[in-house]
């Protein structure tokens, strides 16, 4: 009782802590809204000063006037008063003109202050290129023996407002010799140079600056100037749509455009990818909007942070903006560290101006930031870069459908304004996106196709010079395709295969909708044409040959391919559709149809660009009714897995319409396929093939009758299932809601239940399943897993196995639980104590498997006349109870004569608990088994690696609080810096604790620990998973008022002093209490 009273006191004192921790933070908030109440209280008397100000001065204004009319009224005669009036309306006009002059005068000072701003970028561009002009200009004349004669040369270096004259010694005879090499592109690049440093020191300001498409564009040997009077004389036939009329306008422009100098060549690191040089930010880049301006998308500058501590500070960081995402720095010079912070700018964020003056807030899903500039020019420079990164996130698809696949992808050669560059494309929808490489997530620019002109351009009259634009020789791009959006200049993509050229005319042609039924194959050309007349069933394009049901083979791809490779492997594909329809299905050799169907979709999954032709391939082929049923079962295979593109995807839709009909069996397959479209539509695409069990489902049951044709057996830990259905694209989450509907528990928010799948090998290890994952998918690669490592005439009988089990534990989450989780609870509880994972002494432990063995068994029956047979059922029954709720650490150490006492206890205690119901037994097993600390954690063993202890063997208990070594520490989650592992070494990085006495001088503690690294797996996901939930159940406290927090505060207290404590190791028994 002592104890129980200490033990309450312990507690009560604990409970006020905690009201009083939330007393001072409610004082603490009050404080900021008393003090942001005065700040608007401040603002409001002054905005009310600056009223009655102007208030005294419209007074005064009509006071004059009044006298000015009194003085008028007394007035003798009524000229006087004429010109008192004329004057009076020549002053206010004067007033209203001097008005407009200061506004014209405050409007012209800004426009100053930009034009400052823009020469102050340029001047550091100019300077930036002359260094590097400078640098290959001198490894160049270091080359350069010096023999006797000197020779004073002399070279022009431009600087932000002067330009410095450098004397260099060299050689007579080693200069003409250099010149008739490479000194004559010196020359021509010094000449350059100076020109553009005279024009940009000597040029007033202006508000229009010329620049290319791209910043990082820039002019190389025929780009130069001594290649613009040699182009400009010849080639006067050339179409306007040529390569080589676009190089005209190159040198030229380089006369004016600061950032198009001619830096040479080899200025430059040859392991860059892109042959132009990284330039200063802000960087420009090409939105390709309506009105064919570009819109900046790049920006780095200082800006002031807002810092929460215990009081609102600003602090001055390094803000970059590149790749749509912002990223903060202490300094410049930091930028190649790793940053301190990111800001998310996507769809969802928003950004506007604060209510400061200067201030930006930017608002997330997660937290308000709060920026300030140094001037409002800068501010309205970063609203402008910032929004319009979010116009693009938010309207491109790139971002809102991050899993969207691509129509076409490759590196091309784009062409714009005479400048060139190697971009990695990609189609998507009705847009064309470029990107410097196929790494890259935040588009260079993009192209509008909708209603634009899309044609292949004659290059047979172009010269070999004609085919180099900024130094890139093009003839190795033997094709050229020219876009003409709608009030833009024309953008050509040069392409060096013939199959890619087709493959990209086609889907750019279909992506502008200009050329439809044009462009393309044959079968391509009646489906633009059907497009045209809305499918229409009585058209007689449905009859083409093309279009009907064919025994033979093809001789060509009935779609587009970029490659010779990809349209052999299209033949190929269509001969095993041709296989899977017309060999009549034997159930006893039914693996043949299933090695066929996962052969040929695992090739279309392996080749994206063969998915329209096995579409199209099936669509052929089932288009006739007196096809077999095979031809549809495949075409439902393929529609669970992924779905063509546009317009072949609107081409099923039409061809499913037409056939739907409940009264047949191609009509039942037509509307089994149209749902599982949708699905799919809704779900995305599956990333493996179709499982065994997925075809056999299709093959040999009817789909069509069950909106779920597939169904799998759930475990749960006291040996029973539940049987739930699911389709090609149900995901572990649906799954899981079905079967808590089914089965009566909660949500999995609430109850942290988790799908569990065993390991393919064999091993007796356990994955627990993502929520977004499909059903079928986790299936398929159990199944091939399974296959890699079982061969042979067995393969087929081993099926996954789901199991579901509690994964995350809360106390919190123990109102609310239903009576099927409190018995799958038990049940696991017990796992863990009979593995000997769970504190117990040899009496309790007795006690807990009597408590299961009533819930499993129901009362004992002792038998009265003790017959041999009863005897020798009871004595099988309590051998099972110990097997199964028994400790094997304790089963092990036993001899006969103590295991015949041991059965003889346990009947004892199983016979106390006669009448009691499973619910009542269930509860009295989680009440004892909750009084330990740590209930509801998971065990890790573990063997220390990085201390004075290394080589101990410890137990990790990962749980709702943090993470605990036994016996020893506690390192709550607040204080995890970082924590995971590499090959089979599992690190924690713990930082000190608020009211820490460890040393300064060690502000972090690394722990390691040595376990299998399917383990380290596990408990990496494990943390992480408590982490994530605490942040989530954090911000759904947020919204609870002061009250309510009061209250619920205490109930989710864990005694961080039993915590701390040490548990019973599991080797020794325990002084608690027995239960009965």
């Amino acid at each position: 009782m002592a104890e129980l009273r200490d033990g309450e006191e312990t507690m009560s004192q604990e409970d006020w802590k905690e009201k009083c921790m939330v007393l001072e933070a409610l004082l603490m908030k009050f404080r900021m809204q008393i003090i942001k109440i005065r700040e608007l209280t401040t603002d409001k008397i002054q905005q009310l000063e600056t009223q009655v100000i102007d208030a005294e001065k419209r007074a005064f204004t009509a006071h004059q006037q009044v006298q000015w009319m009194e003085e008028k009224l007394n007035a003798p005669d009524g000229q006087s008063g004429d010109s008192e009036v004329r004057m009076f309306q020549r002053c206010q006009e004067l007033q209203a003109l001097v008005q407009e002059k200061e506004d014209v005068i405050a409007h012209l000072e800004q426009q100053l202050e930009e034009q400052k701003q823009n020469r102050l970028q340029d001047a550091k561009t100019v300077e930036k290129k002359a260094a590097k002009i400078k640098e290959w200009v001198m490894q160049k004349l270091s080359e350069v023996k010096t023999v006797n004669c000197a020779f004073c040369y002399t070279v022009i270096i431009p600087k932000a407002s002067y330009v410095s004259v450098i004397l260099i010694s060299l050689d007579l005879h080693s200069l003409l010799h250099c010149m008739s090499t490479s000194c004559v592109l010196t020359l021509t690049l010094v000449s350059s140079v100076l020109q553009k440093a005279t024009l940009l020191s000597s040029s007033p300001f202006s508000d229009q600056s010329s620049s290319s498409e791209e910043s990082s564009s820039s002019e190389e040997e025929e780009g130069s100037i001594c290649s613009s009077h040699t182009s400009s004389s010849s080639r006067k036939n050339s179409t306007p749509g040529s390569p080589r009329s676009l190089k005209r306008a190159v040198s030229m422009s380089s006369m004016t455009s600061e950032s198009d100098y001619a830096i040479p060549p080899d200025a430059y690191s040859t392991d860059t990818e892109c042959s132009e040089p990284e330039q200063k930010l802000p960087k420009t880049c090409s939105s390709a909007s309506n009105n064919g301006k570009s819109e900046p998308m790049e920006k780095s500058g200082y800006l002031l942070k807002m810092v929460r501590t215990w009081k609102k500070t600003w602090k001055r960081r390094w803000f970059v903006l590149k790749d749509g995402e912002l990223l903060y720095y202490k300094s410049p010079s930091d930028v190649i560290r790793k940053p301190q912070g990111q800001i998310e700018v996507n769809a969802t964020s928003s950004i506007a101006r604060g209510d400061g003056k200067q201030v930006l807030q930017i608002v997330t899903g997660k937290r308000v930031y709060y920026l300030k500039a140094d001037s409002p020019n800068l501010l309205e420079e970063w609203l402008q870069v910032l929004q319009s990164v979010l116009r693009v996130k938010a309207a491109s698809p790139l971002f809102t459908q991050p899993d969207i696949r691509p129509a076409m992808k490759g590196l091309l050669i784009k062409v714009k304004h005479g400048y060139s560059k190697q971009v990695w494309c990609a189609l998507i929808g009705k847009t064309l996106y470029y990107f410097r490489s196929q790494e890259d997530k935040f588009p260079l620019g993009q192209i509008k196709l909708w209603e634009a002109r899309v044609e292949e351009v004659d290059r047979s009259q172009d010269s070999d010079d004609d085919l180099k634009v900024n130094g890139r020789d093009l003839q190795v791009a033997s094709f050229t395709i020219a876009i003409h959006p709608q009030e833009q200049g024309p953008t050509y993509l040069l392409i060096e295969s013939l199959h890619e050229k087709d493959s990209w005319l086609y889907h750019l042609s279909v992506a502008a909708g200009t050329t439809v039924g044009k462009v393309g194959t044959e079968f391509e050309q009646l489906v633009g044409k059907l497009f045209l007349l809305d499918g229409d069933p009585n058209s007689q394009i449905w009859r083409h040959p093309m279009l009907c049901l064919s025994k033979e083979a093809l001789s060509s791809p009935l779609t587009t391919l970029p490659s010779q490779a990809l349209q052999t492997e299209a033949i190929k594909l269509f001969k095993t559709c041709q296989l899977f329809i017309n060999v009549a299905i034997d159930a006893p050799a039914i693996d043949y149809h299933v090695s066929l169907a996962q052969s040929a979709l695992q090739v279309c999954l392996a080749h994206p660009e063969l998915q329209n032709e096995l579409f199209c391939q099936l669509i052929k082929q089932t288009l006739c009714l007196c096809v077999s049923l095979q031809g549809w079962q495949f075409l439902a295979l393929c529609v669970g897995l992924f779905l063509p593109q546009h317009p072949f995807l609107w081409l099923l839709q039409v061809h499913l319409k037409i056939h739907g009909d409940s009264r047949t069996e191609v009509g039942k397959y037509a509307i089994y396929c149209q749902r599982s479209m949708e699905r799919t539509q809704q779900k995305g695409e599956r990333q493996a093939r179709p499982s065994r069990m997925e075809i056999l489902s299709i093959l040999l049951r009817n789909p069509y009758h069950h909106s779920l044709p597939f169904s799998v057996p759930v475990h749960f830990l006291n040996n029973t299932y539940q049987v739930v259905s699911f389709d090609a694209s149900t995901t572990v989450d649906e799954l899981q809601s079905r079967l808590n509907q089914d089965t009566g528990m909660r949500k999995n928010g609430l109850s942290a239940f988790s799908l569990y799948t065993d390991d393919p090998t064999g091993r007796e290890l356990e994955h627990c399943l993502q929520g977004g994952i499909k059903i079928c998918d986790i299936i398929s690669k159990w199944e091939q897993a399974s296959k890699e490592q079982h061969t042979g005439k067995c393969e087929n009988t081993r099926t996954v196995r789901l199991t579901y089990k509690n994964r995350l534990y809360f106390s919190l989450q123990v109102r609310g639980e239903s009576e099927r989780e409190r018995l799958l609870l038990a049940y696991q509880t017990n796992e863990a104590i009979v593995a000997g994972h769970f504190p117990v002494n040899k009496e309790l432990a007795l006690e807990m498997a009597a408590l299961l063995a009533q819930v499993e068994f129901g009362d004992f029956e002792r038998p009265f006349s003790a017959p041999g047979s009863a005897l020798t059922k009871s004595n099988q029954t309590l051998k099972q109870v110990l097997d199964r709720f028994y400790p094997k650490h304790y089963r092990r150490a036993t001899s006969e004569e103590q295991l015949r006492q041991l059965l003889q206890r346990l009947s004892a205690r199983w016979a106390s608990l006669r009448g009691r119901s499973s619910s009542e037994c269930v509860r009295i097993y989680l009440t004892v088994a909750r009084k330990w600390p740590f209930f509801g954690a998971k065990l890790f063993e573990a063997e220390v690696s990085l201390c004075v202890c290394e080589g101990v063997r410890v137990w990790l208990a990962v749980h709702e609080d943090g993470v605990s070594i036994l016996d020893l520490h506690i390192f709550p989650y607040k204080n995890l810096i970082t924590f995971g592992g590499c090959k089979q070494d599992f690190m924690l990085v713990v930082g000190q604790s608020a009211g820490s006495n460890t040393s300064k001088d060690k502000p972090t503690e690394k722990h390691l620990f040595a376990m299998d690294a399917s383990k380290i797996r596990e408990i990496t996901l494990l943390i992480s998973s408590y982490i994530n939930s605490a942040h989530q159940q954090k911000a759904a406290a947020h919204h609870l008022s002061a009250p309510a927090l009061m209250v619920a505060q205490p109930v989710s207290l864990k005694s961080k002093e039993l915590r701390s404590k040490s548990p019973p190791a599991l080797g020794r028994p325990s002084k608690a209490p027995t239960l009965l």
